[in-house]
């Protein structure tokens, strides 16, 4: 079938009449941006494979259902005709008004697409909530450890307070923000995202940061950013990221560099076992 023919295809099954699927079809190609490839066959498109799913998110759109499932739709593209998807993904659900449910186990991309998440385990869901608070407030280690990278660190709870204290394994005591039923002796982990940890050959003190000297264990660069891992006492490794933004300069440090880390006393949360 052509393209046209594809996108038709429901309407006559639910008895739509003749002159108005013409209409239907006409929008959604438009809304697809495939006027103009309405008489070719899929195969006939440039582009491949993003030309043929946007032929089959309009064929599911055509006849206005109230909610749009999708099950990892991009999953055979390439990151970058991923990335321009998406975009169209967010567009396309902004003009059509539909609800789109998007299964994907690819956690930047569901940040990138969702105005809010559930993230599951076991069938159960762990924490339904906007994107922003997943990753900067996870309910728990699964959902910490599942959205993004993070560390992860086990301590035990010191101090009950506005800014309640917390014993880090390998770190010692440092500040974190208070939680609900906070009190001293809880064990848990504090969660905390590598871009919210400063790596330097020396940092300025300041009261609001937790503060420690380690050694470079290793690196990963990842084009834009590099991932330090640091190893503190009793061999914990924290990682850090840094974005690459200095020209000319690969990397900021080498293996068994020794520096400080630090972080704000707010930048991890305290996950209570």
């Amino acid at each position: 079938m052509t393209v046209r023919q594809n996108i038709t295809f429901p309407l006559p099954m639910a008895g739509w009449d003749e002159k108005k699927i013409e209409a239907q079809v006409d929008e959604l190609l438009e809304d697809v941006r495939l006027t103009q490839f309405g008489q070719r066959f899929p195969h006939e498109l440039s582009g491949g494979q993003r030309q043929r799913q946007r032929v089959a998110i309009a064929r599911a759109l055509v006849d206005r259902p109230r909610l749009l499932l999708l099950d990892e739709p991009l999953s055979a593209l390439d990151a970058k005709l991923r990335e321009q998807m998406q975009i169209e993904l967010i567009n396309l659900q902004k003009e059509v008004g539909i609800t789109f449910v998007y299964v994907t186990h690819d956690q930047g991309e569901a940040l990138a697409l969702s105005h809010r998440i559930a993230v599951m385990s076991h069938g159960q869901v762990e924490q339904l909530d906007v994107s922003e608070r997943i990753y900067s407030h996870p309910k728990n280690r699964f959902v910490a450890d599942f959205i993004g990278q993070c560390n992860v660190l086990e301590g035990t709870m010191a101090v009950d307070g506005t800014t309640m204290s917390v014993a880090l394994k390998g770190c010692g005591e440092v500040k974190c923000q208070s939680v609900p039923n906070a009190k001293p002796g809880l064990s848990g982990r504090l969660a905390l995202r590598p871009e919210k940890v400063k790596l330097d050959k020396e940092l300025g003190r300041h009261p609001d940061d937790t503060h420690f000297k380690g050694r470079v264990h290793d690196c990963l660069c990842l084009g834009d950013v590099t991932i330090y891992l640091v190893e503190v006492a009793d061999g914990v490794i924290i990682e850090a990221m840094l974005p690459n933004n200095i020209p000319g300069v690969a990397k900021f440090f080498d293996n068994g560099d020794v520096v400080e880390v630090a972080w704000r006393f707010d930048a991890g949360n305290f996950l209570a076992e």
